[in-house]
């Protein structure tokens, strides 16, 4: 016997409702950001959990370049976050993955880089081009993925962040020259000032407090410095506008004290891969590098790269060596930590503030890249030199100080952004010899053009 019920009607207009809610949520998630939206993470401060390999860094991510991207290791979780340089009210966020996508992450916000409040939640993505619609307020963003989509790790192309506030400036661009990068550098040449028993960052305001330390750069260099007596002191930098301290352990040859030789090369670099994201130093930054209680493994194993001590065909010496051949000098180069917490001029231990880079990326404790200062310093010792000693002890308690304090911040800007951002090997006024094409950052009165 035939059921006497009929088949089931469709309801068209239940089905053109839903499929007006299907298309207006699909509109929502590809619709641009608003017009009184404004971009805010582009070219930002990014750190991330995790970096694939090279090429592979955070950085990618907002740099507005679809060819570009961050992937992280395989593992959960995984986070990216881009620091917006202030407080943003955020409306938006854009995520266009690669294959490699987040099945379950969330948008978080920070107002400190510590504290997160979720902005947005799923355990559903399908990967590809989402366009997130938010509230919420924080200087730092980040998508924080918990379980992975493949077996890959998380892989974004773009991460956009939308909204007002944050900084309100322009970020560095990615440079566009077509000149091969060798080096991103320029040089400070500074000549020895004094030698003092003085330390104006570890014993401020105590004269004759330390050992004794060897001064170059600020001729006014004492325990009683300040960033502001310092700006208001000569130099003995070929940059006249460089009123910065720098100072070291003196070096002794039995009782004899070394000078150091002429101008000595003081190194401003990237530290990081990126190195069009490097900043100028802030105004009154100190800090200190080394330790004159190192044992001999803690300086060569130091993070930073250690060329340790040099003469003739000796090389990567981790003491002063025992002996140069007559006539010639000892050098000495270390590296700087060169990413900054982007908050404290200084800290307790001198050090804290500042920190080494991790496989070519500030951490996220650390997100502003400032520049990696490298002293190449030399003393004019040959012969035998079993009894040399610096005054905190054997060679491996080499460290030394910085004290920024350049005249005019626009100046050093400018060797920042043409000589390390630009990818150049720049002098002191920022002209690179085998590029001359490019022009230099100052003029020949080391002034802006």
């Amino acid at each position: 016997m035939k059921s006497s019920r009929r088949p089931a009607r469709l309801n068209l207009a239940l089905l053109a409702g839903a499929l007006a809610t299907v298309v207006a949520a699909a509109l929502v998630m590809i619709a641009p950001a608003r017009a009184a939206d404004a971009l805010l993470s582009q070219g930002r401060v990014v750190t991330a959990s995790s970096v694939e390999g090279a090429g592979y860094g955070p950085g990618a991510a907002v740099d507005g370049d679809t060819a570009t991207r961050w992937s992280s290791l395989a593992a959960d979780p995984q986070w990216l976050q881009v620091d917006l340089g202030g407080p943003a009210t955020i409306s938006q966020v854009l995520l266009v993955w690669e294959g490699a996508y987040g099945k379950a992450f969330k948008i978080q916000t920070s107002p400190d880089g510590q504290s997160w409040s979720d902005v947005y939640s799923t355990t559903f993505g399908t990967g590809g081009s989402q366009t997130l619609q938010v509230s919420g307020t924080g200087r730092y963003v980040r998508m924080y993925g918990t379980a992975r989509g493949t077996g890959y790790g998380y892989s974004l192309w773009e991460f956009k962040v939308y909204g007002a506030g944050g900084d309100g400036t322009t970020p560095r661009p990615r440079p566009t020259f077509t000149d091969e990068v060798t080096h991103h550098e320029f040089q400070a040449n500074c000549s020895w000032t004094a030698n003092r028993p003085d330390d104006p960052i570890v014993y401020p305001g105590l004269p004759g407090a330390s050992h004794m330390h060897t001064f170059v750069g600020n001729r006014t260099t004492n325990a009683a410095s300040t960033a502001t007596s310092l700006l208001a002191g000569g130099t003995s930098c070929t940059n006249p506008h460089d009123r910065s301290a720098y100072w070291f352990p003196s070096f002794y040859k039995g009782d004899q004290l070394i000078q150091p030789a002429g101008n000595q090369v003081i190194y401003y670099k990237s530290g990081i891969l990126e190195y069009w994201r490097v900043q100028p130093f802030p105004q009154g930054l100190r800090f200190v590098v080394g330790s004159p209680t190192a044992t001999l493994e803690q300086f060569r194993d130091s993070p930073g790269a250690v060329e340790g001590f040099e003469c003739g065909d000796i090389s990567h010496s981790w003491d002063i060596p025992q002996s140069c051949a007559a006539g010639t000098q000892v050098n000495v180069r270390y590296q700087a930590p060169s990413c900054w917490d982007g908050v404290h001029l200084d800290s307790a231990d001198h050090k804290s503030h500042m920190a080494y880079p991790a496989g070519g990326y500030c951490p996220a404790s650390h997100p502003v890249a400032v520049p990696m200062l490298e002293f190449k310093i030399a003393f004019p010792a040959g012969g035998d030199l079993s009894q040399a000693r610096l005054a905190s002890g054997r060679g491996y308690t080499w460290h030394y100080d910085f004290f920024n304090a350049w005249d005019d911040p626009a100046i050093l800007d400018a060797l920042v952004t043409h000589c390390i951002n630009g990818g150049l090997q720049c002098d002191p006024r920022g002209y690179d010899q085998y590029k001359p094409h490019r022009g230099a950052a100052l003029t020949e009165n080391f002034e802006l053009p």
